[in-house]
């Protein structure tokens, strides 16, 4: 596929998602794909996760967890069997009730017509404060980290 097919595959990719259609999105995927979150202690559906049972895993974890009001892919850049994508979203919490939002940017390889690798950059630290991952009363305050102290 050459760089414009790439990006046409992502973009049906996200229409399917925005629909609730996983299993769709799921069938873009090779059956080994590598899938790559930053990983947040008590966040389970953050990190990383190999093939597509585990990536409707995280897709079944993160729809318990969170609910989507905004999920925008903006920006398609593509170079050789990468395609970047550049957007934004805003979530709530549902254990906490509380809204968070980001920028983020995703990077896909692809491999043969198929999403073979996805890594996710966003502002964790947003995260973090929605869900309440590391309570003050724990003592998990961190310097350097305005979120947690």
């Amino acid at each position: 596929m050459n760089e414009q097919q790439n990006v046409q595959m992502i973009q049906q990719a996200y229409a399917a998602y925005g629909r609730g259609e996983l299993d769709q999105v799921l069938a873009c995927m090779e059956d080994q794909v590598e899938w790559e979150l930053p990983d947040v202690p008590g966040l389970p559906f953050t990190g990383k996760r190999h093939g597509c049972d585990q990536v409707a895993e995280f897709f079944r974890t993160l729809g318990e967890m969170q609910a989507v009001r905004e999920y925008a892919p903006k920006e398609f850049i593509a170079q050789g069997d990468k395609v970047v994508v550049l957007g934004h979203g805003a979530w709530t919490a549902k254990d906490t009730g509380m809204d968070f939002e980001s920028d983020w940017v995703h990077i896909f390889t692809i491999r043969d017509g198929r999403i073979a690798a996805f890594r996710e950059f966003l502002d964790t630290n947003v995260a973090v404060e929605a869900f309440q991952c590391y309570p003050a009363s724990a003592g998990a305050r961190t310097a350097g980290n305005p979120a947690l102290s």
